[in-house]
């Protein structure tokens, strides 16, 4: 006797089926969940306390900001036509290189690669200027933790 498989359209349907009749199991399971939404975690985080309240309350304590922790370097590069090399931008002494990143006005140029130094102390990209004609000119940059 041979045992021939369900087709792919009885497993879907009966699949559906079982979903279709759990949803109202499923359902009463996310209500509780539904209710902590009324309540989000920022309020919670407020303690109650009103706009005015914390707009007061941050006039009182100093400000701090990323800008007082980081600095921005950047350095003008330049390829000729179909021309690749890796470029470096350095952060001052005693900072270390977190992100970077290049631009070019032409769009003709790609990166292969890019990344911090070996000891981080300095943003490294490969370009490729895909242009057969035209220099591509543009800036590459380093985010640098001071």
């Amino acid at each position: 006797m041979i045992r021939r498989l369900p087709s792919p359209a009885l497993v879907i349907s009966v699949l559906a089926l079982f979903v279709a009749l759990g949803g109202t199991a499923v359902a009463a399971g996310v209500v509780p969940l539904a209710k902590r939404s009324l309540v989000s975690d920022n309020a919670k985080k407020l303690q109650g306390k009103t706009a005015a309240q914390v707009a007061a309350l941050a006039s009182t304590q100093p400000a701090t900001s990323v800008a007082a922790l980081t600095s921005i370097k950047s350095v003008a590069w330049s390829l000729n036509a179909q021309q690749a090399n890796d470029l470096t931008v350095t952060c001052d002494a005693g900072q270390k290189a977190v992100g970077g990143g290049w631009d070019e006005a032409t769009s003709t140029t790609v990166s292969y690669d890019d990344r911090p130094s070996a000891d981080g102390s300095s943003w490294r990209v490969v370009l490729l200027n895909l242009s057969t004609t035209a220099t591509a000119n543009g800036t590459l940059f380093a985010v640098c933790l001071k």
